[in-house]
């Protein structure tokens, strides 16, 4: 018998709902005016020909963005660097106001009558540019001759950061047997959600709330941050999300679009739509990674690894946008050692301003890279020194007994099993017969290479104090599940339904998940870091004994005993003495008749919980062929086990594994958003763009180990990052191993045909 999401039947037939699928009787179209230069003074903004068009609007600009009091986008917590000095931060304005810094700043919003109209307006907005010079890459920005981008910022330089101990880490360099560097780069990415950014907002001027149905993460961190840029208070916002198509964390907070609605539906008195098209999406859109990571590891005689230190660079792009320094600071240092016991650890990272778009989270948001850079330090180290990779690894393991361990720069593993993962995960790939495997593709003409990956990485603490979720029963026999965590495909409503189905007794198609009701006043995190299932969900768990709980003196009415003689097992009440039990959701009907709104019912309850980070791991082990002349690579076989405590559902753990150990494949083998030297845009479409297709989709041989947390009720850990953050190490270590194979030295990603062709021409 197959398995079937809830949401599946919805979405497959049709019948789910996007944003770009709202419309407003009324509405009007928005269509935005984007800097085609990256770096440029704009001397004026001549809106004259496109407001003599019939049917045209209005054209926004900075100046409407200044009288309504709107501030800048989000812009980061205040990190602290070196010596303590402050980060200094170039913030982005929602509008251009006198310079541009990217190519596809947003300058000027249209609006009219019909989409296609805005569209052809926006080609007579005229602005005039002096044009500036450009600091298109790191490089460029931190020459002594780079232009200043921001006048607060000196040298485009944000902070630097540091995290551990300088003098241990260099005393044990100093003190080494042994010691190699690497340096990795981790390209710059587009995210590419299956559904295109899109908003319908509409001011309901009778509620005198402002209703926006945009994709979203959750519904309480984009009103928040929609909130503070407006300067509306988050009671006059509704944020409506019913399905989200991918968001890998571009959709956890407002963009200049969300303001702008929000300014001309409250202005206008009608409902404003603005759908994006892909191409401008490329450059408006927040971009990942783009790290660079230069990594030293020490080892003593006995090859123990004795010091591990990072030298990062971090291009931010234009601006400071929502996470990216928190990404290249906090982000990288937390999980630095790895798997590994390390008794001294030190890491700086630069962060740098360049005229790209700026830099935020994307799925794992520094997890993957931090994993990728350790994974590819300590299989060098094992290379250059001839160690068996696996005995190395095993030999510098945090050992079982270790837990809870702490490393040498503060982070708390709270529990895990590093060596058996590693076992079973090199039972799984056939680890022992590879060399046959290899002599099979060499007598093919083919390099065939493994590579091993483990990681470990920090899920998500969450930014609200406390999980908040409730129910209602309702008069059909049904149960609703509300909270603000908003699924973009991972599967919320059938976990969520099972999580209590299971607790409760009672089948979980009866049950059905609400994220972000406008109506109920819940407290709570957003989809991010890999959380919702041990959050959200525990919160849930605890909500059936809430629900036990209010309806089990109803029960003992119904059974005409004392509620102390009532007991609850398999979805049933049943008396102590003997007497006639009753259904749960039979007891939940009749109470419903009693009761004339499904508001009111009697066992309808909430309930809450808090809980921190974890730190789920595993080992991903790689298999690649690369064919000589073309350069062409495959990845012939795909093994994963992850540690990820209690697993609720392996088939949706599975499906979580396998997008983003796909995603991960795809940033290793294709993707990189690349830029000329005057900050045009080269990869600014999916014809330059090159995203893994459904035939690249290999098998991936899946398990789990199972080590529960005792940080939440659960006993769970995260998994939704977890396929990245194994991806990208194993994958470039198979690559790594098949190129040493042929002679080759190593090459940083992506190890796209051409770019390998070329390697090995060399």
């Amino acid at each position: 018998m197959g398995f079937s999401r809830h949401e599946d039947k919805r979405l497959i037939t049709g019948g789910g709902k996007f944003s770009a699928d709202w419309n407003l009787p009324g509405q009007l179209h928005a269509y935005m005016v984007r800097s085609l230069h990256a770096h440029a003074k704009v001397l004026s903004v001549d809106t004259t020909a496109a407001l003599a068009m019939e049917g045209v609007v209005a054209v926004l600009t900075a100046a409407d963005v200044t009288a309504a009091r709107m501030t800048t986008m989000p812009s980061g917590p205040d990190l602290k660097g070196i010596d303590d000095v402050g980060i200094n931060k170039g913030p982005m304005p929602i509008l251009a106001i006198d310079r541009v810094r990217f190519v596809g700043q947003p300058i000027a919003m249209v609006i009219g009558e019909s989409a296609n109209l805005a569209r052809d307006a926006s080609e007579q907005v005229h602005v005039t540019y002096e044009e500036l010079p450009v600091a298109a890459s790191v490089a460029s920005a931190l020459a002594e001759d780079a232009p200043q981008l921001h006048p607060n910022v000196p040298g485009n330089v944000s902070l630097q950061f540091e995290s551990g101990d300088a003098a241990a880490t260099a005393a044990a360099f100093a003190s080494a047997a042994k010691t190699t560097s690497l340096t990795i780069k981790s390209q710059r990415l587009y995210g590419a959600p299956l559904e295109p950014r899109a908003l319908v907002v509409d001011h309901d001027r009778a509620r005198g709330v402002t209703v926006v149905r945009t994709p979203t993460q959750g519904m309480l961190g984009m009103r928040a941050s929609l909130a503070a840029l407006t300067g509306l208070g988050v009671d006059d916002l509704e944020i409506v999300a019913q399905d989200v198509g991918g968001s890998f964390g571009l959709r956890g907070g407002p963009a200049p679009e969300h303001a702008l609605l929000v300014l001309a539906a409250r202005r206008f008195g009608k409902p404003i739509k603005w759908v994006s098209n892909r191409s401008e999406l490329f450059t408006a859109e927040l971009h990942g990674r783009a790290l660079t990571l230069k990594g030293e590891i020490a080892l003593d005689a006995e090859n123990r690894i004795t010091a591990i230190r990072f030298e990062d660079t971090v291009d931010l792009g234009a601006y400071n946008c929502y996470f990216g320094g928190f990404i290249g600071t906090n982000n990288l240092a937390v999980t630095m050692g790895g798997a590994y016991r390390v008794p001294a650890l030190y890491m700086t990272s630069n962060l740098v301003l360049t005229n790209q778009s700026p830099v935020s989270a994307y799925r794992g948001a520094g997890r993957p890279d931090i994993a990728f850079a350790i994974e590819r330090l300590v299989e060098h180290a094992a290379s250059e020194f001839d160690f068996d990779p696996v005995e190395f690894r095993k030999l510098n393991f945090v050992p079982a007994d270790a837990f809870p361990y702490t490393t040498a720069n503060g982070t708390v593993y709270d529990c895990g099993d590093f060596h058996t993962v590693l076992d079973k995960a090199l039972t799984l790939a056939d680890y022992k017969n590879f060399s046959i495997r290899r002599k099979q593709s060499e007598a093919n003409g083919k390099l065939r290479g493994i590579g091993i990956g483990y990681y470990v990485e920090k899920s998500g603490a969450g930014g609200a104090p406390k999980d908040e979720v409730s129910c209602r029963f309702n008069a059909d026999g049904t149960l609703t599940l509300f909270a603000v965590s908003g699924p973009s495909g991972q599967g919320h409503e059938t976990a969520y339904a099972q999580i209590v189905g299971e607790g409760l007794g009672i089948k979980p198609s009866l049950i059905n998940y609400v994220a972000g009701d406008p109506g109920r006043a819940l407290v709570g995190n957003g989809t991010g870091g890999s959380r919702s299932l041990y959050g959200t969900g525990s919160a849930f768990k605890n909500l059936v004994q809430e629900i036990i709980k209010k309806a089990q003196p109803l029960a003992a009415q119904a059974l005409h005993v004392e509620p102390g003689d009532v007991v609850f097992a398999g979805g049933r009440f049943l008396g102590r003495n003997g007497a006639k039990g009753i259904d749960l959701m039979e007891l939940a009907e009749r109470q419903a008749q009693l009761h004339d709104a499904a508001e009111d019912h009697p066992i309808n309850c909430s309930a809450e919980t808090v809980t921190g980070a974890n730190f789920p791991n595993g080992c991903h082990i790689a298999e690649v062929e690369i064919d000589r002349d073309t350069g062409d690579t495959e990845v012939v076989k795909y093994s994963a086990v992850d540690e990820l405590g209690n697993v609720l559902s392996p088939v949706l753990v599975r499906g979580q594994v396998h997008g983003g150990v796909v995603q991960g494949i795809g940033q290793a083998l294709l993707e990189e958003m690349i830029y000329d030297d005057t900050g045009q845009l080269l990869s600014g479409s999916f014809m330059d763009y090159a995203m893994p297709r459904a035939g690249a989709l290999i098998n991936v041989q899946s398990d789990t180990h199972s080590v529960p947390t005792e940080l939440n009720e659960l006993g769970s850990k995260g998994v939704g990052e977890s396929g990245c953050s194994g991806s990208l190490p194993c994958v470039s270590n198979a690559m790594m191993s098949a190129l040493r194979s042929g002679g080759f030295g190593p090459m940083d990603m992506p190890y796209s045909p051409h770019r390998v062709w070329q390697h090995l021409q060399k």
